[in-house]
């Protein structure tokens, strides 16, 4: 009777159902996470395909954007070898093969770092040519404007270098325009270089605050004081206006039109009456003369005035919508990066363990790379987006 009794416990017991669903709460609260990346992304996805199609004149020019298909498309097979990298490290953790999941982990965690360092290497291209949010003119007066307060702070610098200490610019240019009757040598020139580049300046700002400059002439300025400077022609050593074939190429800064030279560029070469120039030729314009087409190698010792004090001051060229373009690409490529970040400190941890890898970390290993799955497709929907739509659709 008692047995009997044991019995149905015991089978009670045994048919007890278990409420929730068939997998650990561990990758189940991933899925849920994912769930709401998933929408993060969307968010940001879908505002870039409505601000891309619904703004005439976004910009698709890979000479504008600077956007290197070359370097996404290797990232994407990064991302895609990593992927599979992390398949094989989870079938070696569920074969006891543990060593060689380490091994495979670590070549994942390498397809990571290689994928941010080629990512660095754009965005420092992007920075070096200013595509960077809220620092693109989207038109000639931002331009215009953008190039008067460069050279401004440009001025500033080296003022701070030229006389230092704490005491406040105005101070510090009386006290320069002071020094320069009693300085002497290279001091002397420097000290002078810098009061003749401050008197253009305010003449330019001034122009400016009239309204009075257009982008042609901001760069026909820039070229100007740029160029200026002594040389030796045949011996004989002359103060004006130097330039050559590369000097004129400059002008076009990055912005060009389909057929491959920039408005604002011909426009300043007719400001400054510049001649065409072949391969070999350079340009010479001394005081109020005209220009002069001599043979480039007959020109030594160039010595530009005002270069070093100008820096990397140049004259941004505008880009309609190029601040949106430039905030939608480093935001989504940015939270993109963050997750990579994240993946590979969720790699690190296990890769730490070394030869104490072991079974205990089969759930953890599996769930790292579900994560770095969905990282590599929110890739896959990235590069076709940002590097091949734009300029085909």
């Amino acid at each position: 009777m008692n047995h009997g009794a044991s019995s149905h416990a015991a089978g009670q017991h045994t048919s007890t159902l278990k409420m929730g669903l068939p997998i650990s709460n561990g990758k189940l609260g991933l899925w849920l996470f994912l769930g709401t990346e998933i929408m993060f992304f969307t968010a940001f996805i879908g505002t870039y395909i409505v601000l891309y199609f619904g703004s005439p004149g976004w910009p698709t020019d890979p000479d504008v954007t600077h956007i290197k298909i070359w370097a996404g498309g290797l990232n994407t097979f990064v991302l895609l070898t990593s992927s599979y990298f992390v398949v094989v490290a989870h079938e070696s953790m569920a074969g006891g093969n543990y060593r060689r999941a380490w091994n495979f982990l670590a070549a994942t965690f390498l397809c990571a770092v290689l994928f941010l360092g080629i990512k660095g290497v754009e965005y420092y291209g992007k920075y070096e040519h200013g595509i960077l949010p809220g620092r693109m003119p989207e038109s000639d007066l931002q331009a215009v404007r953008m190039f008067r307060d460069d050279w401004n702070r440009q001025l500033d610098l080296e003022l701070n270098r030229l006389i230092p200490g704490e005491d406040p610019l105005h101070t510090k240019q009386n006290t320069l325009l002071a020094e320069i009757d009693k300085a002497e040598g290279s001091r002397k020139a420097e000290l002078q270089s810098w009061s003749e580049l401050f008197n253009a300046f305010s003449a330019y700002r001034n122009d400016v605050s009239a309204n009075k400059v257009t982008l042609p002439a901001a760069q026909a300025s820039l070229f100007e004081l740029r160029n200026t400077g002594t040389f030796s022609l045949n011996g004989q050593e002359q103060s004006g206006v130097f330039a050559n074939p590369t000097d004129l190429a400059a002008l076009s800064g990055h912005a060009k039109k389909p057929h491959g030279k920039s408005a604002a560029h011909d426009d300043a070469a007719a400001l400054l009456h510049l001649p065409k120039l072949e391969p070999g030729q350079a340009a010479i314009r001394t005081g109020t003369d005209n220009w002069q087409v001599v043979d480039a190698g007959k020109i030594t010792a160039e010595n530009f005035k005002y270069r070093q004090l100008l820096g990397d001051v140049h004259v941004r060229h505008p880009v309609l919508y190029g601040n949106l373009f430039a905030s939608t690409y480093f935001l989504m490529t940015g939270f993109h990066a963050i997750h990579v970040i994240v993946g590979m400190i969720l790699f690190a941890i296990v890769l730490i363990q070394g030869r104490r890898l072991s079974e205990r970390w089969s759930n953890y290993v599996e769930n790292s790379g579900l994560y770095w799955h969905f990282v590599d497709l929110v890739w896959i929907f990235l590069f076709p987006l940002l590097y091949i739509i734009p300029g085909n659709i």
